[in-house]
Formats: structure tokens, C-alpha cells, sequence
């Protein structure tokens, strides 16, 4: 097959793009992002945010681009390929949080965004059982779906956009600098339609501090959502308990979802995986609530596979399937 061949080819594809820093351990970041998108079956695109070097252990330096480069990055994608959803990971500095800002391609979409992401949230699920499994939803109704990527020649849909706020390393080593929660506050959450925070950066990101209980979680999630996303999904993996929990906050409905916690001490990218496979899931047309409950079983399977493998000298990666 050669460019002849071109105008035959209509297969469609579906495609996702990560916007996140580079982990040269290969264990976060995009190499995390891109994984989970093939293993989901997606086409990933990539704009670096950030150049890390790290490994197992932690953290040894970071080198951000100039904005200005990260911007082109973004329209080098974005012109070219019809992208369904868009995870935005770990942005570093205040400039390029407006840089990235300044680019989405959902900034005059206010009031359409929120009813949107509503509906995708959709009304009268819940959640029960060891994989947090999605309840009463209708798989029919293409009501609560968000549209696949278009085939070439197709009119293109508002990518989704799910924000994983990623603000410090595993390792506990700091991700972030000066004045750069503000612009995310000022300039990022309106434009998102699921935001992703650990307790610690939902926290973070309100100037309170850290939810101790589900309930706490269920009211910063409320808080964070008037900041602009049109949904939150708290992530309580660091709460105490048997379950790992999380709380899907929309304007509508709190949802919950829960797994048993498995013990392991390769959890790196956790948070990455989690976001881009709710990504991957919306770019495939699952409803938000079922996009969430698939991406938590998958990331469950992930840790599961990696708690017995050694790939360095401190806390290794999740293990994240091949094919799916």
C-alpha cells in the first residue's frame, strides 16, 4: 500500500491524545498513557509537557519546555488528527498551564459543555460490587455516549477532556512550582469536563485540608466542581479501609465506586493509567459512569500484575495489559 491508495482507506479509528510530562522510567507520564491507550485499543497522540529524569527511586530532575513549544505541539495534533478525548496530566508551571489552556479546543463552549457532560453523566446509576460495577444503566441509549473519532471527511465532536492534576511524583517528590494551582483554578478547570485529584491535590487545589472520610471527599468534590469541571472523581485510594473508593461528583449525583485494596508496592502511575483509560473508555462511547467503573477494574488488573514484578530497586509501575 502506498499514498495512492489514500482516498480507499476509510477505516475508522479511534484516537486519543495525552498532554502530560515524559517518566524515563517509563512507569507514569505519557509512557503510561500511551500504553493504556493501546492496550484499549486507541490510537495515542502525544504533547510533552515536561522532561523528566527519574526512575524506581524517585525523582532526580526536571527540564519544562518553553510553552510556546508546548502550544505547537498541541496544534501540530489537533490539526491534523480528528482526537475524541484528551488527557491532560502533569503541566509543571504556570506558563504552561496557560499554554495548554489557550489551546484545548473547548474554550468558548461554557454553558453547551456543562448540560454535555451532564447527560453524560446520565441519571439513576449506581454503583455496587468488587469491580465497581455500573447498575440500571441503559447500554442502548446513546443519550449518555460520547461519539467515537470520525472517520476522515467527517465533522469533528469536542474532544472530551479529562485532567489527572498531577502535582507531586509517587515518590513524593514535588511536580509542580510557584503560582501554578492558581492558573489551573483561573485558567484550566473550566475547560474540563472530568477532573481526576487524589485527596492530597483535591486539597491542594481548594486550600483546605486533606478529606479523612467519604463524606469529606463528597464535599470538596462538590467544591472543586463549582470551580468549573463538569465532573469530579475524588480518588480515595489513600483513605483508610479495606475498599479503595471513589466518588463520581456530578451537579446531578454522588456516585460511588469501590474495589477491594490490594496490596502492592508497584503502584507507580496509578493516577495516569486511571485517567487515560477513562479517556480511552469515552473515546469508544461509554457513558462517563461506565467509562469510570471499566477504567477502575482495568487499573485493578494492572496492579494486580505488577505486585510480583521487579523492574528496579524502589516501588515499581502497574502492569498494564498488552492486548484488550
Amino acid at each position: 500500500m502506498d499514498r495512492g491508495h489514500g482516498p480507499g482507506v476509510s477505516e475508522r479509528i479511534a484516537i486519543a491524545l495525552t498532554v502530560a510530562g515524559s517518566d524515563s522510567g517509563g512507569g507514569a507520564g505519557i509512557q503510561a498513557d500511551l500504553r493504556t491507550f493501546a492496550a484499549l485499543g486507541v490510537y495515542g497522540a502525544s504533547v510533552v509537557t515536561a522532561l523528566t529524569a527519574q526512575n524506581t527511586k524517585g525523582v532526580r530532575a526536571i527540564h519544562y519546555p518553553p510553552p510556546a513549544i508546548v502550544a505547537e505541539q498541541i496544534d501540530a495534533v489537533l490539526e491534523d488528527f480528528a482526537v475524541a478525548a484528551i488527557k491532560v496530566g502533569m503541566l509543571g508551571t504556570a506558563e504552561i498551564v496557560g499554554a495548554v489552556a489557550a489551546k484545548l479546543p473547548c474554550g468558548t463552549r461554557a454553558a453547551p459543555a456543562r448540560a454535555r457532560a451532564q447527560a453524560l453523566a446520565g441519571k439513576g446509576f449506581g454503583v455496587r460490587g468488587r469491580h465497581a460495577r455500573v447498575v440500571n444503566a441503559d447500554p442502548s441509549s446513546s443519550e449518555f455516549r460520547s461519539p467515537p473519532s470520525p472517520s476522515r471527511g467527517e465533522g469533528r465532536q469536542e474532544p472530551f477532556i479529562v485532567y489527572d492534576p498531577v502535582m507531586t511524583a509517587s515518590s513524593g517528590d514535588p511536580l509542580s512550582g510557584a503560582g501554578f494551582v492558581e492558573a489551573v483554578r483561573t485558567n484550566l478547570l473550566r475547560l474540563v469536563d472530568c477532573l481526576t485529584p487524589n485527596l492530597a491535590e483535591a486539597a491542594a487545589l481548594l486550600g483546605e485540608k486533606v478529606a479523612r472520610s467519604e463524606s469529606d471527599m463528597a464535599l470538596q468534590g462538590a467544591a472543586l466542581l463549582k470551580l468549573g469541571p463538569r465532573a469530579v472523581l475524588m480518588k480515595g485510594g489513600h483513605l483508610d479501609g479495606g475498599e479503595a473508593v471513589d466518588l463520581l461528583i456530578t451537579a446531578e449525583a454522588v456516585r460511588r465506586y469501590a474495589a477491594p485494596r490490594i496490596a502492592s508496592s508497584s503502584l507507580h502511575g496509578t493516577g495516569c493509567t486511571l485517567s487515560s483509560a477513562i479517556a480511552a473508555n469515552m473515546v469508544h462511547g461509554m457513558a462517563l459512569t461506565e467509562a469510570v467503573a471499566a477504567a477502575k477494574t482495568f487499573v485493578g488488573e494492572a496492579i494486580v500484575r505488577g505486585r510480583h514484578v521487579w523492574l528496579g530497586a524502589g516501588d515499581g509501575p502497574l502492569i498494564q495489559a498488552t492486548v484488550r
